[in-house]
């Protein structure tokens, strides 16, 4: 609503209003620093010439195990001044909200101050997984941006040419939408935008999908179509059919246009198709048919909480059953033509069709619904993927729709856009250079040191477990010792020539169109995939745990193996300029969290050797199903305030499983590596800590995040994490060991008395 002329008041805007947001981040970012330092430094002149006697105020629950007796002085422990604990005090302090106790609400204690943090505009959420990869976009736009020098190998080349095209917005507003209009023509055409499409009424979907196919575009819109692993015998590929990703989550387009993400999803459909020059009021009146054609194959599709059993999608037949199973699809000649035309598929090719029901319910929706409405949602679908390609006018709506769907205010920048991009198109050349330029080599051995610590723990929980009869233990403790842990990246990375022959397919013109280099990419990278259908499945690939620039970690249960690749070993959560006992509980967590995976809801229906199959006693299988509902039913009564909103306790369960399993073993590994080494000295500002607590106070830093409250319900409604707060709440909540730290009482929050244990 605008204001009428009379109420307008014109004034010199004060100097702050005239800063722009980036501007007002920096300044408040460049004075919460100087007062941290400040703040440090009157910590270490404490730490230096006082006693430490007095905690601090409202922390009267903290156990410092230094409660002195008048009778017997205790020495005062040893406090760490090396820069890196400087740094890593001062990062942890910052967070800290010393208001609360403790044992009241520990991620509020820990993360008080980071949860009232400015979200920068471009963002949905803030944390320090996406504080560490803004420096790691920053460090992959300098490889990006340097000049070719002579000798450059061909996908270094193709990835800064991938940058350059996408930097380059002058070109890309001078082509215009012609590029994908033509190409929307070659597809079949859109009938939203051709008043007379299919004049000869020879229109099919499914020759429309394979010119996707051909021209570079995704075909899982109608089914989801890949070559992967047999669930059952995973040293072998198989061609397998799933229910498709759709254009909007399926827990909102269930509820129709009641949902306010639905209505938003609606009206970025038709302003698209309207900057693509459609007559607005049959943009509305067609795409509302598409809308409710996707909308049924929402509702026919398994929703999240029916897809955690994998012997339920196992549903292996012949391509000739599936023929008489769902007999209105030409099945071989489906797969015949988006395969590679090496292959010849007969009616004996094994496949897997994971929701029967759902292919069943689609073939009478092919069948039913107009031509026209089926092509307006293939096409709308195809446009959607473009949209990040085309002229500024598109991404501006784009960015409407996200603002919208998860609060992000503007787009990200540019740059960072165009660096993430061509560094995950050509990802084993760039994660090659970053490597070579940005990654500490001895982070590898120690992170290699810590795995095989958490990994002991975890053994000794196995043989001392008295929940699980013998058979199941010694598979248990087979399926533990034959995990393998890939660590920041494999040394074929270093290999040239292996990088050169990779790519040798891809073509990349540094002089044409963008949105053509981008099918290309995703044609090359279709045509590896399904043309590895033959091939036997080589589980310690360099290949796929070669994506080193990423902070993430990862658990398989197809190959019963961990990475933790380059980019997360830096920071926050490691660094070897810092006290242990930060490490164990940052990156120690981390590293425990996917060793349990391996023994989640899910990972447990799979053996050592990453195949299907049930290694469970019935009687040990009803107990962890019993310890798995205890997590279910705490974590689903827990109540997001800031949304409103309850967890899903049964699609976070199996992350829950890994965060409770992985916490305790982390922990266990640090007195193990205590025992070894000796206590530790604590840091400057935080001495009234012991390393112990340190230990906790790390963790929970590492998990400090502020959340927009679109992105938290989308969190919540859709992830198959808990939210940040409760992977710290519920994991330490059940921990004895934590009580004991922190001296929590009894029936405390962080103390119940009922507690949850899985491993």
């Amino acid at each position: 609503m605008t204001n009428p002329p009379s109420q307008i008041v014109i004034k010199n805007p004060t100097w702050w209003r005239r800063r722009t947001q980036m501007e007002r981040g920096l300044i408040f970012m460049t004075i919460s620093t100087a007062l941290l330092c400040i703040v440090l430094v009157a910590a270490l002149a404490v730490t230096s010439y006082k006693e430490m006697e007095e905690p601090l105020p409202a922390m009267s629950a903290l156990n410092m195990t230094e409660e002195k007796s008048a009778k017997t002085p205790q020495k005062k422990p040893e406090i760490c001044l090396d820069e890196g604990c400087v740094h890593a005090a001062s990062m942890v302090l910052g967070n800290m909200d010393m208001s609360v106790e403790p044992c009241d609400d520990f991620y509020q204690f820990v993360c008080g101050q980071f949860r009232k943090r400015f979200i920068p505009d471009h963002k949905s959420a803030l944390n320090y997984f996406s504080l560490i990869s803004d420096k790691l976009e920053g460090q992959l736009r300098d490889i990006l941006t340097e000049p070719s020098l002579p000798g450059e190998i061909q996908p270094i080349y193709d990835a800064k040419s991938l940058y350059q095209l996408c930097m380059n917005e002058t070109k890309i507003e001078m082509y215009g939408t012609e590029p994908v209009l033509k190409l929307f023509e070659q597809l079949g055409g859109w009938p939203v935008l051709d008043e007379n499409w299919d004049r000869d009424g020879s229109w099919n979907w499914r020759d429309t999908i394979y010119k996707f196919r051909a021209h570079g575009f995704s075909v899982d819109y109608f089914f989801d179509f890949s070559i992967g692993s047999d669930l059952k015998n995973t040293s072998y590929r198989i061609i397998t059919f799933d229910q498709p990703p759709l254009g909007l989550s399926r827990e909102y387009l269930v509820q129709g246009m009641n949902h306010t993400k639905v209505k938003a999803y609606y009206d970025y459909m038709v302003d698209i198709a309207v900057l693509f020059s459609a007559d607005e009021a049959q943009a509305r009146k067609q795409l509302m048919e598409s809308l409710e054609l996707e909308m049924q194959l929402a509702k026919l599709s398994l929703p999240r909480e029916e897809r955690r059993n994998a012997n339920k999608l196992y549903n292996k037949m012949t391509l000739g059953s599936m023929m008489l199973k769902f007999p209105t699809i030409p099945w071989r000649e489906y797969v015949t033509r988006l395969l590679p035309p090496m292959y010849d598929i007969k009616e004996e090719e094994p496949v897997i069709v994971a929701v029967p029901e759902y292919i069943t319910g689609v073939e009478k929706i092919l069948e039913q619904t107009p031509k026209k409405v089926l092509a307006n949602y293939l096409l709308w679908r195809a446009a959607s993927s473009t949209i990040f390609y085309l002229p500024t006018r598109f991404r501006d709506r784009q960015q409407k729709y996200a603002r919208a769907t998860s609060g992000s205010k503007m787009r990200q920048p540019r740059w960072m856009e165009c660096s993430g991009l061509a560094a995950g198109s050509v990802s084993l050349a760039v994660s090659s250079l970053y490597v070579e330029r940005y990654f500490n080599d001895e982070a590898k051995q120690m992170a290699l040191d810590l795995v095989d610590r958490v990994k002991k723990e975890f053994f000794h929980t196995l043989e001392t477990l008295d929940w699980m009869d013998e058979e199941t233990r010694k598979a248990a403790l087979e399926k533990a010792g034959s995990m393998v842990a890939h660590i920041a990246y494999p040394e074929e990375l270093r290999n040239k020539k292996k990088i050169v022959d990779f790519y040798k397919e891809l073509t990349i013109d540094r002089d044409g169109d963008y949105l053509q280099a981008i099918l290309n990419l995703t044609t090359f990278g279709t045509n590896y995939t399904l043309s590895q259908l033959r091939e036997k499945i080589n589980k310690t690939d360099w290949i796929s745990h070669s994506k080193a620039a990423v902070v993430n970690a990862y658990y398989s249960p197809l190959e019963n193996s961990i990475q933790f690749p380059a980019g997360i070993l830096q920071e926050i959560f490691f660094s070897d300029k810092r006290p242990s006992y930060m490490n164990f509980g940052t990156i120690g967590f981390v590293i425990g969290h996917e060793i349990t995976h391996g023994f989640d809801d899910q990972g447990k229906q799979f053996d050592k050797n990453g195949d299907l199959m049930e290694w469970w006693a019935d009687e040990t299988k009803t107990k962890y199903s019993e310890m798995a509902q205890c997590i279910i039913n705490q974590y689903g009564n827990y109540t997001s305030k800031q949304v409103n909103m309850k967890l899903n306790g049964i699609n976070t369960q199996g992350e829950n499983i890994a965060d409770n399993g992985g916490l305790k073993h982390a922990y266990r590994a640090y007195l193990s590596w205590v025992a070894d080494n000796g206590e530790e000295p604590r840091l400057p500002g935080l001495h009234q800590f012991t390393p112990l607590q340190m230990f906790w106070v790390s963790t929970a830093s590492s998990w400090c995040s502020a959340f927009r409250p679109e992105s938290l319900s989308n969190l919540i409604t859709t992830g198959y994490h808990s939210p940040p707060e409760f992977r710290i709440l519920g994991p330490m909540s059940n921990l004895p060991e934590f009580a004991k730290d922190f001296n929590c009482p009894l029936g405390s929050r962080m103390n119940p008395v009922k507690k949850c244990v899985v491993w």
